[in-house]
Parts: C-alpha cells; structure tokens; sequence
C-alpha cells in the first residue's frame, strides 16, 4: 500500500482527513525535583520551536491531565496556557489516564479538521511519586481503581505478573523471553537523549533484579518518572501556506471502547460478562484499537515501518505484537527471539526505549511515543533511526475502557 502511505488522502476532492504534525518537543525523562508545569513548558516551547513556530501562533491548547490522588486536579490545559502567558488560545483539558496523550492529539485533529483552529498545541507532563503507583487515602466504592487496589490487593506490579504468567501457560513463554525484551529495549534507550535510563542491560542482570511480581523482576517493570512531551498539528493547509509540503501527518486516531460481552478477566477490570445471550467478539479490546486505526488509516500491520507501544512490562510487550497483528496469537515472543523488533529487524518495536527506558509520566507518555513517530518519519531519530520507515503506528491502553492509537505517516 505504498500509494496510502504517501498520497494525501482527500478523496479526490480536495478535503483531507489528516493533520500535519509541524512540531514535536520533550522535557527529558527522570526525576527532577520540579513542577510537572516546568516540564510541560520546557516541551511545549521545544515543539513550537522545531515548528517554527510562536505561542502567539497557537489558536487552541489541548492539554492531557496530570492526576493526583486518583484524580485530575490540575486542570492541565490552562494550566501550561498560564504558564506559557494569556494569550486568548481556546483551552481543552482531557483525562483518559495512560491514554490522555492521545485522547489529546485526536481532540486537537477534531478541531483542526471542524475548522475551530488551525494551529494546535497538545501537551502533556508529570511529576510522578517515587516508586510504584500505589492506592490513595479514603473510602471510593465506586471507583474500580480503588476496588482492584483495596479489594483484590492488585496494585499494578501485580496485574503485570499475571499477564505474564498468563502468557507462560497458554503460550509458553518463558522469563528468559521476557528478559529479553528489556535488553531489547535498554539497548535502544542507551541512544535515546531523552530517555531516564541510558544503559544497556544483559538477561543475566534483569534475572538478578529483585521479584517484584513473580515471575516479574524489578528491570522488567517500568519505573514512575517526571518528563514532558508536547506536539503542535496544523490543517494540511496551514503547512503549505508556511512552505512544508511534506510534514508527517497523522492519518488515524482509534480511541475505541470495548465490546460486550467480556469473557476473558483482564484487569485492572475485576469481572467479567456472561456470554449466554451474545457470542463474544472475534477480537479483543486491544486487538480491536489497532483494528479501528488500520481500518480509519487505510493500512494494515504489513506495512507498518514500526511500533511505539505501552510496555508497562515486558511481558505486556510481547502481547502489543499480536494485539497489532505484527504476528500471530501466540507468536510474540517467537518474533522476539528472530530480532524482528529489535533496530535493524523487520518491525522495530520501541525504537525510543519505551516506558522500560522512559518510565510513566502518565499524561505525557502517548505524546511522547508522536513525538518518536515523528522523528523516525523524518529521518531524524539519530542512531535510534529506523531506515526507511513511511508508516508508524503507536499504542496504549489507559484504565478502563480508554484504548488509543495513533497512525502517522509520510
């Protein structure tokens, strides 16, 4: 499908459904001691510089929450408005947890493609607490989060390491796969500026690491983490009025929900549906994000250049393959092992380090994985560079029910 890839899809008739990414910045990943404000300006100001771009350019700021207590209670778009000086810009602030980023970039493309703007910032940041994410103060029955902390003890490490022994039952993965994955990853880090962990690991030291989650390891866990990242889109128009004829161009934004019934317990979610009267899906909920975002794109996983995807674990890694249809039910750790996702393989997954490198930054982290797109469609990733790459998909999964995805191509 090459002709998708560089052809911009108007129909013929001159109305186009994509959007042009003029500007990507980041704040680096780490732990920084400052305001998740500073981190968000520090990106915001980096992608209106790489647009070329003022503050003053902006028509509309679309800022992902940055959540406290197992709340939204910063209202993140004015606030970097704020920070960034009062300048009249339409504000829109989205909360979708590990998905915001996304819901952000398909609430900007919304408002680009209706004509409420042209030019378009989307942030988000976070100052995330040390350690793992772990339940807040009070009583909140309605609020599956705090039942699937308070009632079934399963803090995120924990549903991590059930994935993963999920995934040794029925598939027969093993730990030495999984560790794998994290060298994978740390390997392609190591080239990453922007990235909080810049070392290569062996197998041999994510299996000395300390369990964290059987049979999980402290290296195969992604860390919490303070960063920032930041896009400006425009209208098609927009960028050729400023003389860029060829931007990266984001072609899809899948923000599907699931289907009912659900028969497989897939948590944080802590039940499961009854599918007496309705036969269940052919597809899973993450199988079906992916699925929305080839079909709205008009590709298909064979002609993905690569993959930024949510590796909360390794382990949940591995299954993003199949979930994209990379490969096969069952195969993911099969095309691991033949280095098809490694830099240099057939479909690099995680050219940036992913979350293994980055940790969560949990507003930030599916601008960030646009901003990589980005940069990997212009040829501009560095030693990170995937050779060739036209098409880009990224991935992720918020809490309940907030699946995203993100298509950009060249």
């Amino acid at each position: 499908m090459d002709d998708v890839a560089v052809a911009a899809d108007d129909g013929g008739d001159g109305v186009t459904s994509e959007v042009a990414v003029l500007g990507a910045g980041m704040h680096p990943w780490g732990k920084w001691g400052r305001s998740f404000v500073a981190y968000g300006v520090a990106a915001a100001r980096a992608a209106l510089t790489d647009a070329g771009l003022e503050w003053r350019d902006v028509g509309s700021i679309v800022g992902a929450d940055t959540v406290r207590g197992g709340y939204p209670g910063y209202v993140a778009g004015a606030t970097f408005a704020k920070a960034l000086g009062w300048q009249g810009a339409r504000v829109t602030s989205v909360y979708a947890a590990c998905a915001s980023g996304a819901q952000a970039v398909n609430t900007a493309r919304a408002q680009i493609l209706s004509g409420l703007a042209d030019v378009v910032l989307v942030v988000g940041a976070d100052a995330a607490p040390k350690g793992f994410f772990r339940p807040a103060g009070g009583d909140r029955p309605d609020d599956p989060d705090w039942l699937r902390f308070r009632v079934l003890g399963a803090t995120n490490p924990t549903y991590f390491g059930l994935y993963a022994r999920r995934r040794m039952a029925v598939h027969g993965d093993t730990p030495e796969d999984f560790a794998q994955v994290k060298v994978k990853n740390a390997a392609m880090g190591a080239l990453n500026p922007n990235a909080r962990y810049r070392k290569r690991v062996t197998a041999e030291e994510v299996a000395a690491s300390a369990v964290v989650a059987d049979p999980l390891r402290l290296l195969d866990i992604c860390a919490t983490s303070d960063g920032g990242a930041a896009v400006v889109l425009s209208s098609m128009e927009f960028a050729r009025r400023h003389g860029i004829v060829d931007p990266v161009r984001i072609r899809a934004v899948s923000t599907v929900t699931p289907r009912y019934p659900s028969t497989v317990l897939d948590l944080p979610d802590i039940a499961t549906d009854s599918a007496v009267a309705v036969e269940p899906g052919d597809d899973t909920f993450r199988e079906s994000i992916a699925r929305a975002a080839y079909e709205e794109a008009g590709v298909g996983p064979e002609d993905v250049s690569l993959a930024e995807v949510y590796d909360l674990s390794t382990a949940l890694e591995l299954q993003w393959y199949e979930d994209l249809g990379l490969c096969g039910e069952g195969e993911g750790a099969k095309l691991l092992r033949e280095g098809a996702t490694a830099l240099g393989g057939r479909i690099p997954v995680n050219a940036s380090g992913g979350l293994a490198s980055f940790g969560e930054a949990v507003p930030a982290q599916a601008i960030a994985q646009v901003c990589e797109l980005t940069w990997q469609l212009r040829g501009a990733a560095g030693d990170r560079q995937v050779a060739g790459a036209r098409v880009a998909i990224s991935a992720n999964q918020g809490l309940f029910g907030h699946g995203s995805a993100v298509i950009a191509v060249r």
